[in-house]
């Protein structure tokens, strides 16, 4: 019976396990690979989980088209399992009870054909073997109540042949009540109910007492979370269900990702435990602290404090978190920053303090309390005013390039400008595209935007003797009106070696060949190419050594800090060893004192940017 029931969960679990592999190898083939990227793939699904094990076994159908693996090869020839998955037979092996390992035939579909040209419809082209122990099996709260019902009615009808009457109406009884309310909690799904049986029966005492137990784990898996012990999102909604006055503050910490990027998930859940630590400890023993998800925790404040004395206390959070340093390994520390949103009242808490806390981040506030303007009502309010504005400008050519000098590092003169887009209003002041670009994209008017900066600065810098870096996007590549306007202004103008296209936006490209087609295209009359934000993450470094670019600019918020943060250090020299090596020019941004520039100079960058050279200006002397 048992072997029966972990066959059918296993069955079905490693069954999952499959079709998400394939999905995740599918997507790989879409963009192009060989037996090396996949290989490469195969052994990072492996260090996912090192009791789980992959393989991809290929058929000869695939071998006939793209050559043998000679390890795909021995299997197909000496492992049963293999061939019979091979036929489209589905095969699922428990060793000792313990192990699972489960073949499963991936089937030709009608989309396969494009690659796969000399197969069919149903061919099996590969199995996919999946292995891990049986204590790995998922298994819901239902299934787990379900199987001790089934396991109660039994030793209900066995103790009912076995032994007098008498004796049968003594355990039935205490038993089906002990069934019922079972059955009672399943369909309640109340996380808080228990078994209260009493019957002065030990041995139902004893199956209650285990019962129990087990629902008392569940609850904690279920309304706690298992990396810091903290209560979860779950609880703080049960919470706000009460509806009592009270202050919520979200936390967020800031740019946590490149610390899990940088230095591993297990260093990033480790910081994420001790920065729980260091919030229990600055929050009030009488509050409740929470962890929503991720990098984001949460504060709920039910004590009489008054709007400036929590304002006060927001403060204080911020600084000493600021403040702190957090391990990594003992061998070195980072430093983090947080941004709050901060709701206070009886309804709608959890979303209130989250559009505070967009806000925040988006105007770089360490906090923000929410009030009535952050409604999505006077979002949508805004965005109606800033659309029209949008497009009165570009009806009266109010929308222009400013450009910051680029400097060489080593002499600090100045050898090219980047052209920045800015909206003129009709004070005379220039207004940044953060608060209208998105919107020109919902809009269809950003192509539009792109036209007119591009067509400006070819005329601005015609008879210059600089070069100009251009911002554009990879959706401006893919735009067949705007590629074809780039393409005859480099051809008209004759001046393709003073352009230098910067890329932005250009972490996990999709279309990959049409970017590089651009590429190609444009280089041809001289132009060249930058990668914008680099090392904002680390698939970047993936694609950027089949891309043939000629620069690179390292990530401002990197730089900004440089002169006092090791990491940002650290990696800057790892970004500037690695273009080096790869003859890839290097541009440093947001340089906005001597210090960051002294330390710039100091790690070999090329070219530096910023306020300490020159603001964006519309003259260039």
């Amino acid at each position: 019976m048992k072997r029966e029931a972990i066959s059918n969960l296993a069955h079905v679990d490693a069954k999952k396990t499959s079709m998400l592999v394939f999905e995740t190898l599918y997507s790989a083939m879409q963009r192009g690979w060989d037996k090396n990227d996949l290989r490469e793939i195969i052994d990072r699904l492996n260090s996912v989980d090192k009791n789980m094990k992959v393989n991809v076994y290929r058929s000869e159908i695939v071998a006939q088209k793209f050559g043998e693996i000679e390890k795909d090869k021995i299997a197909r020839e000496s492992n049963p399992a293999i061939s019979k998955a091979l036929k489209g037979e589905e095969r699922l092996d428990i060793s000792d009870s313990n192990f699972i390992e489960y073949y499963y035939p991936v089937a030709a579909k009608s989309n396969c054909l494009k690659c796969h040209t000399n197969a069919t419809v149903g061919d099996v082209l590969g199995v996919i073997d999946v292995s891990y122990p049986i204590n790995d099996l998922k298994v819901s709260l239902n299934q787990m109540i379900n199987f001790f019902i089934v396991f109660i009615i039994v030793f209900s009808l066995i103790i009912y042949l076995a032994i007098f009457i008498e004796l049968k109406q003594y355990l039935i009884k205490p038993i089906k009540n002990f069934s019922n309310v079972i059955k009672n909690i399943t369909s309640s799904h109340d996380m808080k109910k228990r078994v209260d049986v009493n019957d002065n029966i030990e041995e139902i005492d004893s199956i209650k007492n285990i019962f129990n137990s087990m629902l008392d784990s569940i609850e904690y898996q279920f309304y706690f979370d298992t990396l810091t012990g903290l209560e979860n999102r779950r609880r703080l909604s049960e919470k706000l269900e009460e509806r009592q006055n009270a202050f919520l503050m979200i936390i967020n910490i800031d740019a946590f990702q490149e610390i899990n990027d940088l230095y591993g998930d297990q260093a990033g859940d480790c910081i994420l435990k001790e920065f729980a630590l260091y919030l229990k400890e600055l929050i009030p023993e009488k509050d409740t602290l929470y962890r929503l998800h991720s990098d984001e925790f949460a504060h709920l404040c039910t004590r009489g404090m008054d709007l400036n004395e929590f304002k006060i206390f927001a403060s204080f959070l911020n600084e000493k978190i600021a403040q702190k340093s957090f391990a990594i390994d003992g061998k070195s520390e980072v430093s983090l920053s947080v941004t709050m949103g901060i709701s206070y009242g009886t309804e709608l808490m959890l979303v209130n303090a989250d559009i505070a806390l967009k806000l925040a981040k988006k105007s770089k506030k360490n906090f923000l309390f929410y009030d009535d303007t952050m409604a999505m009502a006077k979002e949508y309010e805004r965005n109606f005013e800033w659309t029209k504005r949008l497009k009165k400008a570009i009806e009266e050519d109010r929308i222009v390039p400013l450009f910051q000098p680029i400097v060489d590092t080593k002499t600090q003169k100045i050898v090219k400008y980047e052209a920045l887009m800015r909206m003129l209003d009709h004070q005379g002041s220039y207004i940044a595209p953060v608060h209208f670009l998105e919107l020109a994209k919902k809009n269809k008017l950003y192509h539009q935007l792109t036209k007119i900066i591009i067509e400006k600065t070819f005329e601005k810098f015609k008879d210059l003797p600089y070069l100009v870096s251009i911002n554009i996007s990879v959706e401006d590549i893919l735009n067949k009106e705007i590629y074809s306007f780039i393409i005859h202004k480099l051809k008209e103008s004759a001046i393709g070696s003073k352009i230098v296209f910067e890329i932005i936006e250009s972490e996990g490209i999709e279309n990959f060949d049409q970017v590089l087609e651009f590429i190609e295209d444009v280089k041809r009359y001289g132009a060249k190419i930058s990668i914008d934000d680099f090392g904002t993450g680390y698939s970047n470094f993936e694609y950027l050594m089949k891309l043939k670019v000629d620069y690179i600019k390292i990530d401002g918020s990197m730089i900004k800090n440089i002169d006092s943060d090791q990491n940002s250090q650290m990696i800057t020299k790892t970004i500037v060893n690695f273009a080096k090596n790869m003859n890839i020019h290097t541009v440093a941004e947001f340089v906005h004192s001597k210090n960051v520039f002294e330390k710039v100079k100091d790690l070999n960058v090329d070219f530096s940017q910023g306020y300490y050279f020159g603001e964006p200006t519309d003259t260039i002397e």
